[in-house]
Protein backbone atom coordinates (compact mmCIF):
# COMPACT_ATOMS: atom_id res chain seq x y z
CA UNK A 1 0.00 0.00 0.00
CA UNK A 2 0.93 3.05 -1.01
CA UNK A 3 1.50 5.93 2.01
CA UNK A 4 1.22 9.35 1.97
CA UNK A 5 4.95 9.73 2.52
CA UNK A 6 5.63 7.94 -0.74
CA UNK A 7 3.59 10.02 -2.08
CA UNK A 8 5.45 13.41 -0.77
CA UNK A 9 8.57 11.87 -1.44
CA UNK A 10 7.96 11.76 -5.04
CA UNK A 11 6.55 14.94 -5.14
CA UNK A 12 9.27 16.79 -3.41
CA UNK A 13 6.91 18.53 -0.45
CA UNK A 14 6.73 17.49 2.81
CA UNK A 15 3.86 15.16 3.91
CA UNK A 16 1.63 18.11 5.42
CA UNK A 17 1.59 19.67 2.01
CA UNK A 18 0.29 16.36 0.59
CA UNK A 19 -2.40 16.81 2.99
CA UNK A 20 -3.46 20.02 2.62
CA UNK A 21 -3.69 19.36 -1.09
CA UNK A 22 -5.66 16.34 -0.10
CA UNK A 23 -8.08 18.34 2.56
CA UNK A 24 -7.63 22.05 0.28
CA UNK A 25 -6.26 22.25 -2.52
CA UNK A 26 -6.78 26.04 -2.89
CA UNK A 27 -4.34 26.75 0.48
CA UNK A 28 -1.09 25.26 -1.93
CA UNK A 29 0.31 26.71 -4.94
CA UNK A 30 -1.17 25.54 -8.23
CA UNK A 31 2.25 24.29 -9.29
CA UNK A 32 2.71 22.28 -6.20
CA UNK A 33 -0.61 21.22 -6.21
CA UNK A 34 -0.39 20.05 -10.12
CA UNK A 35 2.85 17.88 -9.02
CA UNK A 36 1.52 16.47 -5.87
CA UNK A 37 -1.61 15.39 -7.67
CA UNK A 38 0.64 13.92 -10.35
CA UNK A 39 2.25 11.87 -8.04
CA UNK A 40 -0.82 10.83 -6.38
CA UNK A 41 -1.89 9.47 -9.57
CA UNK A 42 1.60 7.70 -10.90
CA UNK A 43 1.58 5.90 -7.21
CA UNK A 44 -2.24 4.96 -6.82
CA UNK A 45 -1.86 6.66 -3.45
CA UNK A 46 -5.58 6.17 -1.55
CA UNK A 47 -6.16 8.06 1.27
CA UNK A 48 -7.13 6.46 4.59
CA UNK A 49 -9.98 7.62 5.60
CA UNK A 50 -10.29 6.22 8.95
CA UNK A 51 -6.42 7.44 9.84
CA UNK A 52 -7.06 10.40 8.72
CA UNK A 53 -10.66 10.65 10.75
CA UNK A 54 -8.64 9.53 13.98
CA UNK A 55 -6.30 11.93 13.86
CA UNK A 56 -8.07 15.15 12.49
CA UNK A 57 -11.19 14.11 15.51
CA UNK A 58 -13.76 14.42 12.14
CA UNK A 59 -14.11 13.00 8.95
CA UNK A 60 -16.03 13.56 6.24
CA UNK A 61 -18.65 10.65 6.10
CA UNK A 62 -22.62 11.48 7.43
CA UNK A 63 -24.38 8.14 8.52
CA UNK A 64 -28.29 7.31 7.88
CA UNK A 65 -29.91 4.78 10.01
CA UNK A 66 -33.20 3.50 8.13
CA UNK A 67 -35.04 0.55 9.84
CA UNK A 68 -35.64 -2.25 6.93
CA UNK A 69 -34.01 -1.69 3.20
CA UNK A 70 -35.79 -3.87 1.71
CA UNK A 71 -39.23 -1.17 1.97
CA UNK A 72 -38.78 0.20 -1.41
CA UNK A 73 -39.31 4.01 0.25
CA UNK A 74 -35.81 3.81 1.81
CA UNK A 75 -33.45 3.17 -1.07
CA UNK A 76 -35.83 5.93 -2.59
CA UNK A 77 -34.56 8.14 0.21
CA UNK A 78 -31.31 6.74 0.63
CA UNK A 79 -30.46 7.63 -3.79
CA UNK A 80 -31.16 11.69 -2.75
CA UNK A 81 -29.78 11.86 0.33
CA UNK A 82 -26.09 9.92 -0.85
CA UNK A 83 -26.50 12.48 -3.70
CA UNK A 84 -26.98 15.73 -1.50
CA UNK A 85 -24.03 14.45 0.78
CA UNK A 86 -21.78 13.48 -2.35
CA UNK A 87 -22.48 17.71 -3.88
CA UNK A 88 -21.55 18.67 -0.20
CA UNK A 89 -18.38 16.85 -0.27
CA UNK A 90 -19.50 14.19 2.04
CA UNK A 91 -19.90 10.03 2.02
CA UNK A 92 -23.07 8.57 3.12
CA UNK A 93 -22.88 5.32 5.13
CA UNK A 94 -26.29 3.51 5.26
CA UNK A 95 -27.02 1.57 8.25
CA UNK A 96 -30.11 -1.01 8.34
CA UNK A 97 -31.49 -1.89 11.44
CA UNK A 98 -33.34 -4.63 10.23
CA UNK A 99 -36.65 -3.18 12.69
CA UNK A 100 -34.48 -3.55 15.82
CA UNK A 101 -33.44 -0.87 18.36
CA UNK A 102 -30.56 -2.66 19.91
CA UNK A 103 -29.20 -2.90 16.13
CA UNK A 104 -29.75 0.75 16.07
CA UNK A 105 -27.98 1.32 19.99
CA UNK A 106 -25.17 -0.66 18.52
CA UNK A 107 -24.47 0.92 15.39
CA UNK A 108 -25.04 4.66 17.32
CA UNK A 109 -21.97 2.99 19.83
CA UNK A 110 -19.86 2.48 16.80
CA UNK A 111 -20.07 5.52 14.40
CA UNK A 112 -21.20 8.27 16.01
CA UNK A 113 -17.98 10.70 16.94
CA UNK A 114 -15.69 8.35 14.99
CA UNK A 115 -16.67 7.09 11.46
CA UNK A 116 -19.17 9.62 11.12
CA UNK A 117 -19.44 13.52 11.76
CA UNK A 118 -23.17 13.35 12.07
CA UNK A 119 -25.80 11.22 11.61
CA UNK A 120 -29.59 11.04 10.16
CA UNK A 121 -31.98 8.76 12.16
CA UNK A 122 -35.47 7.32 10.55
CA UNK A 123 -38.15 6.06 11.88
CA UNK A 124 -37.29 4.99 15.78
CA UNK A 125 -38.94 4.70 18.45
CA UNK A 126 -39.46 6.69 21.91
CA UNK A 127 -36.91 4.58 24.37
CA UNK A 128 -34.67 5.03 20.95
CA UNK A 129 -35.08 8.47 20.59
CA UNK A 130 -34.05 8.44 24.41
CA UNK A 131 -30.86 6.75 23.56
CA UNK A 132 -29.95 9.12 20.90
CA UNK A 133 -30.10 12.11 23.13
CA UNK A 134 -27.34 10.42 25.40
CA UNK A 135 -25.51 10.07 22.35
CA UNK A 136 -25.51 12.94 21.25
CA UNK A 137 -22.65 14.17 23.07
CA UNK A 138 -20.63 12.23 20.47
CA UNK A 139 -22.13 13.58 17.04
CA UNK A 140 -25.07 15.65 15.70
CA UNK A 141 -27.96 13.53 15.45
CA UNK A 142 -30.85 14.53 13.56
CA UNK A 143 -34.23 12.63 13.35
CA UNK A 144 -35.97 12.98 9.70
CA UNK A 145 -39.21 11.85 8.53
CA UNK A 146 -40.68 13.06 11.89
CA UNK A 147 -44.17 12.49 11.38
CA UNK A 148 -45.79 14.94 14.39
CA UNK A 149 -44.56 18.55 13.79
CA UNK A 150 -47.63 19.32 16.70
CA UNK A 151 -45.07 17.43 18.90
CA UNK A 152 -41.21 18.46 18.43
CA UNK A 153 -39.58 15.31 19.53
CA UNK A 154 -36.19 15.81 21.91
CA UNK A 155 -34.14 15.86 19.39
CA UNK A 156 -33.42 18.28 16.11
CA UNK A 157 -35.64 16.64 13.33
CA UNK A 158 -37.14 16.99 9.88
CA UNK A 159 -40.87 17.09 10.40
CA UNK A 160 -43.78 16.42 7.31
CA UNK A 161 -46.94 17.42 7.85
CA UNK A 162 -48.47 13.51 7.34
CA UNK A 163 -52.11 14.72 8.47
CA UNK A 164 -51.95 16.94 6.46
CA UNK A 165 -51.81 13.80 3.36
CA UNK A 166 -54.01 12.07 5.19
CA UNK A 167 -56.33 15.02 4.86
CA UNK A 168 -55.44 15.29 1.30
CA UNK A 169 -56.70 11.66 0.56
CA UNK A 170 -59.68 12.25 2.47
CA UNK A 171 -60.61 15.04 0.08
CA UNK A 172 -60.11 13.45 -3.14
CA UNK A 173 -62.24 10.66 -2.13
CA UNK A 174 -65.09 13.03 -0.93
CA UNK A 175 -65.00 14.93 -3.93
CA UNK A 176 -65.34 12.06 -6.11
CA UNK A 177 -68.51 11.23 -3.76
CA UNK A 178 -67.16 8.16 -2.22
CA UNK A 179 -68.55 8.02 1.70
CA UNK A 180 -68.44 4.23 2.63
CA UNK A 181 -64.61 4.14 2.86
CA UNK A 182 -62.71 1.25 4.75
CA UNK A 183 -59.14 2.08 5.96
CA UNK A 184 -55.81 0.28 6.52
CA UNK A 185 -53.43 1.82 8.80
CA UNK A 186 -49.89 0.80 8.66
CA UNK A 187 -47.94 -0.13 11.81
CA UNK A 188 -44.21 -0.03 10.98
CA UNK A 189 -41.34 -0.25 12.97
CA UNK A 190 -41.94 3.69 13.44
CA UNK A 191 -45.30 3.20 15.45
CA UNK A 192 -48.62 3.45 14.23
CA UNK A 193 -49.30 5.61 11.18
CA UNK A 194 -51.65 7.46 13.15
CA UNK A 195 -50.74 11.27 11.77
CA UNK A 196 -52.01 10.22 8.50
CA UNK A 197 -54.97 8.25 9.74
CA UNK A 198 -56.03 11.11 12.03
CA UNK A 199 -55.83 13.59 9.33
CA UNK A 200 -57.80 11.48 7.24
CA UNK A 201 -60.31 11.09 9.56
CA UNK A 202 -61.10 14.32 10.67
CA UNK A 203 -61.95 15.62 7.36
CA UNK A 204 -64.23 12.99 7.22
CA UNK A 205 -65.43 13.77 10.35
CA UNK A 206 -66.32 17.44 9.35
CA UNK A 207 -68.16 15.71 6.00
CA UNK A 208 -70.42 14.26 9.10
CA UNK A 209 -68.84 10.47 8.55
CA UNK A 210 -67.13 8.13 11.32
CA UNK A 211 -65.33 5.30 10.34
CA UNK A 212 -66.42 1.87 11.92
CA UNK A 213 -64.17 -0.50 13.99
CA UNK A 214 -65.17 -3.13 10.99
CA UNK A 215 -64.29 -0.61 7.70
CA UNK A 216 -60.69 0.23 9.70
CA UNK A 217 -57.65 -2.58 10.11
CA UNK A 218 -53.97 -1.99 11.34
CA UNK A 219 -51.53 -3.65 9.42
CA UNK A 220 -47.66 -4.32 8.82
CA UNK A 221 -46.17 -2.38 6.40
CA UNK A 222 -46.10 -4.48 3.21
CA UNK A 223 -48.12 -5.05 -0.13
CA UNK A 224 -48.41 -9.08 1.20
CA UNK A 225 -50.33 -7.18 4.36
CA UNK A 226 -52.42 -4.88 2.40
CA UNK A 227 -53.41 -7.47 0.03
CA UNK A 228 -54.53 -10.25 2.84
CA UNK A 229 -56.09 -7.17 4.99
CA UNK A 230 -58.18 -5.82 1.81
CA UNK A 231 -59.50 -9.55 1.45
CA UNK A 232 -60.70 -9.53 5.00
CA UNK A 233 -61.86 -5.65 4.90
CA UNK A 234 -64.23 -6.70 1.56
CA UNK A 235 -65.41 -9.24 3.74
CA UNK A 236 -66.58 -7.58 6.74
CA UNK A 237 -67.52 -4.41 4.66
CA UNK A 238 -68.52 -5.40 1.03
CA UNK A 239 -69.67 -2.51 -0.64
CA UNK A 240 -66.99 -0.63 0.50
CA UNK A 241 -66.59 2.12 -2.43
CA UNK A 242 -63.09 3.14 -1.92
CA UNK A 243 -59.87 1.98 0.07
CA UNK A 244 -57.37 4.58 2.30
CA UNK A 245 -53.66 2.95 2.84
CA UNK A 246 -51.50 5.13 5.07
CA UNK A 247 -48.45 4.07 2.50
CA UNK A 248 -48.69 2.89 -0.69
CA UNK A 249 -47.43 -0.65 -0.01
CA UNK A 250 -50.80 -1.28 1.37
CA UNK A 251 -52.81 0.71 -0.86
CA UNK A 252 -51.06 -1.67 -3.93
CA UNK A 253 -51.52 -4.97 -1.73
CA UNK A 254 -55.56 -4.16 -1.32
CA UNK A 255 -55.35 -2.88 -5.38
CA UNK A 256 -54.04 -6.71 -5.95
CA UNK A 257 -56.49 -8.10 -3.67
CA UNK A 258 -59.46 -6.92 -5.54
CA UNK A 259 -58.96 -7.65 -8.63
CA UNK A 260 -58.17 -11.08 -7.17
CA UNK A 261 -62.31 -10.66 -5.65
CA UNK A 262 -62.76 -9.57 -9.41
CA UNK A 263 -63.70 -5.88 -8.19
CA UNK A 264 -62.32 -3.74 -10.66
CA UNK A 265 -60.04 -0.58 -9.82
CA UNK A 266 -61.49 2.21 -9.38
CA UNK A 267 -64.74 1.22 -11.73
CA UNK A 268 -65.85 -0.62 -8.33
CA UNK A 269 -63.90 0.30 -5.65
CA UNK A 270 -61.30 3.43 -5.66
CA UNK A 271 -57.95 2.80 -3.94
CA UNK A 272 -55.19 5.71 -2.64
CA UNK A 273 -52.26 5.62 -0.25
CA UNK A 274 -49.49 7.85 0.81
CA UNK A 275 -45.83 8.42 -0.27
CA UNK A 276 -45.34 7.96 -3.43
CA UNK A 277 -42.90 5.58 -4.13
CA UNK A 278 -41.98 5.18 -7.84
CA UNK A 279 -43.60 1.56 -8.01
CA UNK A 280 -46.50 3.37 -7.65
CA UNK A 281 -46.76 4.78 -11.19
CA UNK A 282 -45.68 1.59 -12.46
CA UNK A 283 -48.18 -0.62 -11.17
CA UNK A 284 -51.52 -1.21 -13.58
CA UNK A 285 -53.33 0.28 -12.40
CA UNK A 286 -51.31 3.75 -11.55
CA UNK A 287 -51.74 4.49 -8.11
CA UNK A 288 -52.90 7.68 -6.85
CA UNK A 289 -51.41 8.71 -3.98
CA UNK A 290 -50.33 11.93 -1.58
CA UNK A 291 -46.57 12.26 -2.42
CA UNK A 292 -44.58 13.18 0.61
CA UNK A 293 -41.36 14.67 -1.50
CA UNK A 294 -39.12 12.52 -0.53
CA UNK A 295 -36.01 13.27 -2.07
CA UNK A 296 -36.69 17.01 -0.82
CA UNK A 297 -36.80 15.70 2.66
CA UNK A 298 -33.74 13.88 2.05
CA UNK A 299 -31.69 16.65 0.25
CA UNK A 300 -33.19 18.81 3.11
CA UNK A 301 -31.98 16.52 5.78
CA UNK A 302 -28.65 16.37 4.83
CA UNK A 303 -28.65 19.96 4.37
CA UNK A 304 -29.20 20.34 8.26
CA UNK A 305 -27.44 17.21 9.29
CA UNK A 306 -24.62 19.55 8.17
CA UNK A 307 -25.82 22.75 9.43
CA UNK A 308 -25.57 21.18 12.69
CA UNK A 309 -22.38 19.65 12.74
CA UNK A 310 -20.75 22.84 11.78
CA UNK A 311 -22.88 25.06 14.18
CA UNK A 312 -24.49 22.39 16.58
CA UNK A 313 -26.25 25.46 19.16
CA UNK A 314 -27.40 27.45 16.19
CA UNK A 315 -29.99 25.37 14.14
CA UNK A 316 -33.76 25.20 15.20
CA UNK A 317 -35.16 22.10 16.89
CA UNK A 318 -37.51 20.99 14.45
CA UNK A 319 -38.40 22.11 10.20
CA UNK A 320 -41.25 21.06 8.62
CA UNK A 321 -40.55 19.91 4.98
CA UNK A 322 -42.59 20.64 2.22
CA UNK A 323 -46.22 19.97 2.11
CA UNK A 324 -47.42 16.63 0.74
CA UNK A 325 -49.54 17.05 -2.61
CA UNK A 326 -52.09 14.74 -4.36
CA UNK A 327 -51.15 12.89 -7.56
CA UNK A 328 -54.24 11.57 -9.25
CA UNK A 329 -53.60 8.55 -11.12
CA UNK A 330 -55.96 5.88 -12.68
CA UNK A 331 -56.38 4.02 -9.79
CA UNK A 332 -59.31 6.45 -7.90
CA UNK A 333 -62.28 7.48 -9.89
CA UNK A 334 -66.22 8.60 -9.28
CA UNK A 335 -68.32 6.79 -6.88
CA UNK A 336 -70.98 4.19 -9.55
CA UNK A 337 -74.38 5.39 -9.24
CA UNK A 338 -76.24 3.13 -7.32
CA UNK A 339 -73.62 2.71 -4.76
CA UNK A 340 -73.51 2.97 -1.32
Amino acid sequence: MVTLSEVAKRARVTAATVSNVLRNREKVRPETAERVLRAIADLGYRPNLNARALAEGRSSTLALMLSNISNPFYPEFVLAAERAARKAGHFLMVCNTDDDAEVGRAYLNQIAGTFADGVLVMNTDIAFNEFCISTIQSAPILLTMWEHPETPPPLPCIAVDFARAGALAATHLLELGHRDIGMLVGDGCGGLQDARSNGFRAVMREAGIETDAAAMLQVRDSIDAGYIACMQLMANRPRLSAIFATNDLLAIGAAQALITLRRAVPDDVSVIGITDIQLAHQVHPALTTVAIQTAAVAELSVDRLIRLIQAPTQQPSMVVGPAPELVVRASTGPRRAGSR
